[in-house]
């Protein structure tokens, strides 16, 4: 979409942040209707500049968070540079920032200063463990919020160690938390026109996902374990392998759907079994129930499996890879969108926005920004700077360079 089309038209963003989790922030918002302005270092970019997969030197991950946005390099190890920030915030709604805490305030670039010049400003931050509590100085990563957060420790099988996801997990989670955030801070403001501090711990919005975990140790004692496909709170669940040798997932997740998958399956008598007859009772039989449905499964091709699933209202689905997705009418009409403009990565979809709005038509991807590429159209839109003080500035590294776009 045309970002002024969007319910967050004319919200200025200040992106400060690099790597995955503040700017999945800026991306949330962006696709939402806000402008956003990324700062970069000009020697080195967004760390993600730097990450594989790549195609003709463009990071994916990097383009995929990243399109749309505007890069200015500015290098913030110098004052000079730090001046140039903290005059920019006062012209803007949001700034989203990932530094350790307590780096911004030692460049004069705390909420405080910044405030100073903007009372209405929102300032959205995200570190590793927080601003505050013994480990607010901690570096993180989303792997290390992964652990912390007991995530790693229930995944996997019984007999292999802990495990992390192959993608940034936690810090998508956290990024889209941020935006949440900070919609809220903009409707406040709204009612009540005062700024706020959005502060984002990269393992807390994952903690609460697994809020159920922690829960069952406080009240029962039990810590739980790794499950492999199975939950530990109902059955039966899992992914099987069809006679065809691809994956199919069922989540018989209540009495009705386990009746129903007994039915599917030619077996309605299971679901009078003592073993079976109730979820309790399942799980006490896990092993047993598994077997009849991995049987049941592996008697014909997926699709024959599925086509009989759904017939019944059995929740299932397929288990995608990348080319099943990227084939699948479905997610073509409503969830996958183009990355366009970039002559580096040429034709290129990818998931679209989170969510959708009734009022919003679908934002558009165009382009991903190089290294500094808009930084004398922003520095002299926002800031009036002449081309005589731009030059100046890049002479001393301060501001830079300026790649022709990807």
């Amino acid at each position: 979409m045309n970002v002024a089309a969007g319910p967050l038209a004319g919200v200025s963003v200040l992106e400060l942040g690099t790597m995955y989790a503040a700017p999945t922030c800026g991306r949330m918002l962006r696709d939402f209707g806000a402008q956003v302005v990324k700062v970069e270092d000009p020697s080195t970019g967004d760390y993600a500049r730097h990450w594989t997969p790549q195609k003709n030197g463009l990071s994916l991950g990097f383009a995929r968070l990243n399109a749309g946005k505007r890069s200015v390099g500015i290098d913030l190890r110098q004052p000079d540079g730090r001046d140039l920030v903290r005059r920019m915030a006062a012209t803007v709604d949001v700034v989203v920032e990932s530094f350790r805490p307590g780096r911004l305030e030692s460049w004069g670039l705390g909420y405080e200063a910044l405030a100073e010049h903007n009372p209405g400003l929102i300032l959205t931050r995200v570190s590793g463990f927080g601003q505050t509590g013994p480990y607010r100085e901690r570096p993180g990563f989303g792997t290390v919020a992964e652990t912390a957060s007991g995530y790693a420790f229930i995944n996997g099988w019984p007999d292999t160690p802990p495990t992390s996801p192959p993608f940034g997990f936690a810090d998508s989670i956290a990024g889209i938390s941020a935006a949440l955030g900070t919609a809220m801070a903009l409707y406040r403001r709204e009612r009540t026109g005062a700024g706020d501090v959005i502060d984002v711990a990269l393992y807390e919005p994952l903690m609460f996902i697994m809020g159920d975990v922690i829960l069952k140790y406080a009240t029962l004692g039990e810590i739980q374990v790794r499950e492999g496909n199975g939950t530990g709170s109902a059955s039966p669940r899992g992914i099987y392998q069809a006679s065809d040798g691809s994956w199919l997932s069922i989540a018989a997740s209540n009495e009705v759907i386990a009746r129903r998958l007994f039915r599917a399956m030619g077996r309605p008598e299971l679901s009078d079994d003592p073993r079976f007859a109730t979820n309790q009772a399942r799980m006490a039989n896990n092993d047993a129930i598994q077997r009849e449905v991995s049987g049941w499964v592996a008697g014909m091709p997926r699709a024959t499996a599925l086509k009989i699933l759904d017939e019944f209202e059995v929740v299932s689905a397929a288990v995608n890879d990348a080319r099943d997705i990227v084939a699948d009418p479905h997610f073509a009409k409503r969830t996958l969108v183009e990355l366009t403009g970039s002559t580096l990565l040429g034709p290129a979809v990818m998931p679209g926005p989170v969510l959708h709005m009734a009022s919003a038509p679908a934002p558009v991807y165009d382009g991903v920004p190089s290294v500094g590429e808009h930084t004398t159209s922003v520095l002299s839109e926002v800031l009036d700077l002449t081309s005589d003080e731009l030059a100046e500035l890049g002479g001393r590294g301060i501001i830079g360079p300026f790649p022709p776009k990807s």
